[in-house]
């Protein structure tokens, strides 16, 4: 490219922390390849960005900067993820007018933006960057097979599995059908699919935001998946005809580790303050003995639920961590009966958010009881810890499946959770020979995905080379002033 001026890459998750993360792991290994950032939050998770990490966590590198648009929605103050539908439908209705004139304003003070990396369900972006002539690379943050999933919702709504027709569809057996036409997901059932295929309105929110987004992403430069090769070939070898260019770059938090840069790793992207005192109760536990429970930033709990939960804990005579978000429980407090307490004083321990990939890399954790976000099941699998699933909805039902039938390094616990079946599975992971199986077999995964990032020769590790390349091919050349 001769004498050129950085690649500025303008970097855009959607507004919620489980993709706020993936995000900010590429733009750290954006930047580390040698790319100018603006990173681009809402009004809102800013506000709750700096709150979290600190006023001044977010300004430490020139060339890796922040910038703020509006989403759309009412002035909030409450320290918790939006109403995901009311997000969706904002995002998508309010976020292109004030992104342009974000790019106009960087463009007008230079450098002037040569590529975008959008989160897949910013679909927005696709507009502002055929305006300017540049690439858009869209970041699918969740999974290949639920990227499948989404794609076949179309011909789901067209061949009348969804919407349902009433709801004794939901508890009548109908969910057991199996779709036996999604291409690289054999043996997949209407249960295991998105969510949002559970509803008996024609005009859901959700159902209708989530066809269109993947629907636009064939507009896109490329796609890119926090994923590996060996983790879900069929279906990646099934999705490479169907879209542009695929690159599976994951997974990232491997990827980014290697990055050796002080000021980059001090930024953070948290939007609750993490809680750190409690690694040395972890580090006195024996190996494998301890079950961490985190339930993501999204998932909400009844209070029967959470104590279902915690009586399954209790009983189980397991040693445990518990991540309890101030919000889990929907419009109220998260309490926890004294009696639970005082059972469980200890061998159970409870934080309200926490450093997750440093908790899943201690020795002392031994399973992983979790709602299957991607991110938590990609940080798992890195670290070799097997699962309890409790998907909570979108298509982390459909990793339960692939964790449970495919990998082997899942128990799926019902969705009408009960204390016995908690406790049962909880021993079970510890201790039972169920659970060592799964133990070994997350031990072999941990191999495969150090082999794609850490390996120069690995699947991930050259995606990232390409990926790289073909953004640097696409852009407009930029002579230096």
């Amino acid at each position: 490219m001769g004498s050129m001026e950085k690649p500025h890459a303008v970097c855009i998750p959607y507004p919620a922390q489980g993709h706020i993360n993936p995000m900010l792991k590429l733009a750290k290994l954006l930047h580390f390849r040698g790319f100018r950032i603006t990173f681009v939050n809402t009004e809102f998770n800013h506000t709750r960005l700096l709150k979290a990490q600190g006023p001044n966590s977010l300004n430490g590198l020139p060339t890796f900067q922040f910038e703020t648009i509006p989403d759309g929605l009412p002035p909030s103050n409450v320290d918790a993820t939006q109403d995901i539908p009311s997000l969706c439908a904002s995002t998508k209705k309010n976020c292109l007018a004030p992104f342009r004139r974000l790019l106009a304003k960087l463009n007008d003070r230079g450098p002037p933006v040569t590529c975008i990396f959008s989160d897949a369900v910013m679909s927005f972006t696709l507009d502002a960057a055929q305006e300017l002539g540049i690439p858009d690379l869209l970041l699918w943050t969740a999974s290949a097979c639920g990227f499948m999933a989404y794609v076949q919702y179309r011909s789901l709504i067209d061949k009348g599995f969804t919407p349902l027709k009433d709801e004794s569809y939901l508890t009548n057996g109908y969910l057991d059908t199996v779709v036996d036409w999604i291409p690289g997901m054999k043996g997949i059932r209407l249960k295991d699919l998105p969510s949002f295929i559970r509803t008996t309105d024609p005009d859901d929110i959700m159902l209708d935001f989530a066809m269109g987004e993947l629907e636009r992403a064939r507009k896109a430069s490329a796609i890119i998946f926090n994923t590996f090769d060996a983790l879900e070939k069929d279906v990646l070898d099934a999705l490479s005809p169907m879209f542009p260019p695929i690159y599976t770059i994951g997974p990232l938090s491997l990827l980014v580790n290697q990055v050796q840069d002080n000021d980059l790793q001090l930024i953070g992207s948290n939007l609750w303050k993490e809680e750190w005192g409690f690694f040395e109760w972890l580090n006195s536990k024996k190996h494998n003995s301890v079950v961490y429970v985190n339930f993501g930033s999204v998932t909400s709990l009844t209070t029967d639920q959470l104590n279902e939960f915690a009586w399954g804990l209790a009983n189980s005579n397991q040693t445990f961590l518990w991540i309890i978000r101030p919000d889990i429980v929907s419009g109220e407090s998260a309490i926890l009966l004294p009696q639970f307490l005082a059972e469980t004083k200890n061998r159970g321990l409870l934080a309200s958010w926490c450093p997750q990939e440093e908790v899943l890399s201690n020795p002392a954790v031994g399973g992983f009881l979790t709602h299957n976000g991607w991110n938590s099941t990609m940080e798992s699998v890195s670290a070799g810890v097997p699962m309890i699933c409790w998907p909570f909805f979108a298509e982390q039902q459909t990793n339960c499946r692939y964790c449970c039938t495919e990998w082997g390094i899942g128990m799926e616990i019902d969705s009408d959770v009960k204390r016995d079946e908690v406790e049962r599975l909880v021993r079970e992971l510890i201790e039972g020979e169920k659970g060592k199986e799964m133990k070994k077999q997350a031990m072999e995964w941990k191999k495969m995905a150090q082999k794609a990032t850490i390996d120069s020769n690995g699947s991930s590790y050259s995606n990232l080379d390409k990926l790289i390349n073909q953004v640097f091919l696409q852009i407009p050349s930029i002579p230096t002033s």
